[in-house]
Order: structure tokens, then sequence, then C-alpha cells
């Protein structure tokens, strides 16, 4: 912990990581929120997963492209245009009254203005802290980002059925206007300029170690948006219990990423976590309360932060830093198409077979998950004693004969 204390003492540490929390508070809202509204509208889990599904890949879409902009226009610009838009497409989702269709179409928008905001702060962080802090940096960042996980499906559910749905969404857009603002004003956001890159677009997927975070990434998020809509499904939309397990299996996230983000990082680093997060969510098929289901996810989430950071460091660790945000925006769009295949499946298997169905969708994303990073351990860096830092971009420079 004396660790984690000395990054936040470094300079614009705590404010970076503080303004980009709540700039992407709304990421562990809207789920809930637009799954609440849209089932609460339309009477079905599937027509919300599909709206969910919608704004994931307009999200997916976005994540390397808007990332590459930032590299020719500068982050504060690209994060202040696709902040407005995204907020209108939250307005519009809370008060349009239309056919599933046109919810799926909004969602679309608002999913391809999704400000860049974790691309830009890994980004940023590399240039904050020295080479040895920047990998539990990348820990802490995992780890503080289970805070959203925490707070925000509580916030949203009690929002949701104390008061309405529109009132849970429009909390979000709050807090997606207040935390981008903020964000956007800290100086470090001004003071990084991400070179342009030479490469073509997605030539940085050539990576091994770039594809492979992308891959796992997908099927672990998949495996998360299943469980996220299987509990709410399980205590159903009128009650808070859900709120609570979804706020449990963050704090296990938590306490992993603080407890293990130490550890160097070895080839069967990523395996390793994906194992653990396979076995609780194996175990949540069978839980049958309140108690036995938080047991279950408790499990699955000790190695979930744990392993997003390892994915973040072996990526910084094998790209140069003006393909960085590009990268992590590939990753990114992983987790989204990820989020959205794992909401469809999950929506229309609890349609079929009730919560169950959303559990067992869950646990074979997450096996998958596993059997990649397995297989393909090749492909994953040995960080131990290694500076996880990006490649420094080299150009010639031109010398005049003598």
């Amino acid at each position: 912990m004396s660790r984690y204390g000395d990054l936040l003492r470094a300079p614009g540490v705590a404010r970076i990581i503080s303004a980009q929390l709540t700039a992407r508070f709304p990421n562990g809202m809207l789920s809930l929120a637009y799954l609440l509204h849209i089932e609460g509208i339309t009477d079905s889990y599937g027509s919300a997963g599909l709206v969910l599904a919608a704004t994931s890949v307009g999200q997916a879409v976005a994540g390397p492209l808007t990332s590459r902009w930032m590299g020719i226009w500068g982050m504060r610009r690209v994060l202040t245009l696709t902040l407005i838009v995204c907020a209108l497409s939250m307005a519009g989702i809370a008060f349009l009254t239309v056919p599933v269709w046109a919810y799926m179409l909004i969602g679309l928008v608002g999913g391809l203005a999704t400000p860049p905001v974790q691309p830009a702060v890994r980004t940023i962080y590399p240039k904050m802290v020295n080479s040895r802090q920047l990998t539990p940096l990348f820990s802490l960042d995992a780890s503080a980002q289970e805070i959203i996980w925490i707070a925000a499906p509580v916030v949203t559910t009690f929002i949701a059925t104390q008061v309405s749905t529109v009132a849970a969404i429009v909390v979000a857009m709050v807090f997606l206007v207040g935390g981008g603002a903020w964000f956007i004003a800290c100086p470090e956001v001004g003071r990084v300029r991400i070179p342009r890159s030479r490469r073509r677009m997605g030539l940085v997927l050539a990576r091994r170690p770039v594809l492979l975070a992308t891959i796992t990434g997908f099927l672990l998020v998949g495996a998360c948006a299943a469980v996220e809509a299987a509990v709410v499904s399980s205590f159903g939309e009128g009650s808070a219990q859900s709120g609570f397990v979804l706020a449990i299996w963050a704090v296990a996230s938590l306490i992993g990423g603080l407890s293990f983000g130490h550890i160097p990082v070895g080839p069967w680093a990523l395996a390793r976590r994906m194992f653990v997060v396979f076995v609780g969510m194996a175990l949540a098929i069978f839980a049958f309360d309140f108690w036995s289901l938080s047991a279950a996810l408790v499990v699955a989430g000790i190695t979930l932060a744990p392993a997003l950071a390892v994915m973040f460091a072996i990526v910084s660790a094998s790209v140069r830093f003006s393909d960085t945000a590009e990268a992590y925006g590939w990753v990114g769009t992983g987790q989204l198409i990820g989020a959205a295949l794992g909401s469809a499946v999950a929506g229309f298997l609890i349609d079929a077979q009730g919560s169950v169905g959303g559990f067992w969708a869950a646990a074979a994303f997450a096996g998958v998950g596993f059997i990649v990073p397995t297989v393909f351990r090749r492909w994953h860096p040995d960080l131990r004693g290694r500076d996880a830092s990006p490649i420094p971009d080299t150009e010639p420079i031109a010398v005049q004969p003598s």
C-alpha cells in the first residue's frame, strides 16, 4: 500500500485518476439504466439487450478511430466534441418514446460519440511517472475503476427503482458532463501531445500482445456483461439486491487489484487470472440465493482487475508511444464488442431459460477467455524485471555534411 501512496503523491496523479473515474462513472450506470429503462418500456430483456448491443457496437467502432484523432487534432478537441454528442444521445434514450429500432439507432450514435477518456488517460500515464512506477500505476488504475462498479450499480438500481429509470439516465448524464469537463480541464490533458502515428490504422494489431489483450478483453467483458444481465434478472427489476450483488463483486475485484498489483507479470499471468474468473462464473450457475451468488462472484472478481492490469501493461510495453492511444482504442473496442455480444446473448438466453441462461453465457465467455491466453502464451511478453513503458518514437535527424 505504501507503493500506491507514493504514486498518489506524484504530481497530478491523484487528480487525473479522480477526474477520469468521474468522467467514466456513466460506464457503470448506463448498462443497467438502459436495461431497466428499455425492458420497462418493451417488457423484453431481449429488446433491451439489442439496444445495449447497438450502443456497445458504436463504442467499439469509435474506439480506435477517436483515439487516433487525438493524435491529429489534440485530446481536448476530440474529447469536447464527443462529450456533447454523447450527452445528447443519452437525453434521447431517456426522454423519447420510440420503437426499439430507433432506440438502437440513438444508442449507436451515442456509442460512436463516447469520449475516449480511457485511451487518453492510459496514454498520459507513462509521461507522469517513472518506468518503475508504471506497472503499479496500471494496477492502481484497474483497481480504482472498480469504484465505478461498486457505486454505480447501487446508485443506478436505487434511483431506477425508487425514482425512475429516466432519472437514472439523467444522473449518468450529469456525471458524464461534469466529469468530462473536469478531465478535459486537467493540465496533463493539455500538456501531453500524442505524436501523429505514421502507421496505417489497424496495423498496431499486428503486435501480438495487443491482439492477445484485445481478444482476451473481449471475452472477459463479454462474461461480465452476461453476469450483469443475469444478476438483474435473478432478483427482478424492482429489487435493489442486484445492485448490492454487483457491488460485492466489484469490491472483490478492487481488493484483488490492490493485493496482486505488485506481482511481476510473467507469460502465464493472464491465463492464471482468467482461470479464476472462469471458476467463479461457473459457480454462479449453481447459486440459489443472494449469498451463494455473492460468494461465487467474489471468486470471479478477485482476479478481474488484476487481469485488466496485465492487459494494460503488456500493451504499453509492446507499442510505440505514438501508437498507444490507438492500441488502447482497439483493446477498448474488443471489450465493447464483448459487452455487446454478452448482453445480447445473455438477454435472449434469459428470455428462453431464465436467469441461469445468463450465467451459462458468462461461464462460456470466461472459459474461452482462459483458453486463449493459455494457447497463445508465447504472445504474452515476460515483463519480470522489464520496463513497461512504451517504445520511444524515433525519427532520422537531418545532418549537414561537414
